[in-house]
């Protein structure tokens, strides 16, 4: 009886610990949010520099850092979307557009075509040939666009 007690104490506790830290991380300032959006951009931008020069055969290429530079971009891809959660359209300067919360669906859709092309990128620069890579960086540089010109000021 005395170990059913205890099992039924730590899951009441485990479940107050989980639920305010639940709560906790639905309470974002937008002004953090934004911060956090702004920073993961200027993460990809900096590594997709590097694989840019690569493929436009302005840096030497490298499969070794390409397939780093690739991983990173995948990986802050699939952060993004935290930084874009309710009431984080405004707080701090931005260059995201409001339509983004008028239009989630569609905004949302646009990021999970970034993040699966970012991460194809990725999963192709293992083996691909040097051409494969550099039309693959050509179709997650168009999801880029594609969002932009929707979602992103001028």
């Amino acid at each position: 009886m005395n170990a059913i007690r205890r099992f039924a104490t730590l899951c009441a506790f485990s479940a107050a610990a989980f639920g305010a830290a639940g709560a906790q991380a639905q309470q974002v300032d937008a002004e953090d949010a934004i911060a956090y959006r702004q920073s993961l951009y200027k993460l990809i931008l900096w590594n997709f520099g590097t694989l840019s020069g690569m493929a436009r055969d302005r840096i030497e290429f490298d499969r070794e850092e390409f397939r780093m530079r690739a991983l990173r971009v995948s990986n802050f891809s699939r952060q993004l979307s935290e930084g874009f959660g309710e009431g984080t359209a405004t707080g701090a300067p931005t260059d995201a557009l409001p339509d983004i919360w008028t239009n989630k669906a569609d905004f949302d859709t646009k990021l999970a075509d970034f993040q699966r092309e970012a991460h194809k990128l990725y999963t192709m620069s293992a083996s691909a040939n040097e051409e494969a890579l550099k039309a693959q960086f050509s179709a997650v540089a168009g999801t880029c666009k594609a969002c932009h010109d929707s979602y992103r000021k001028d």
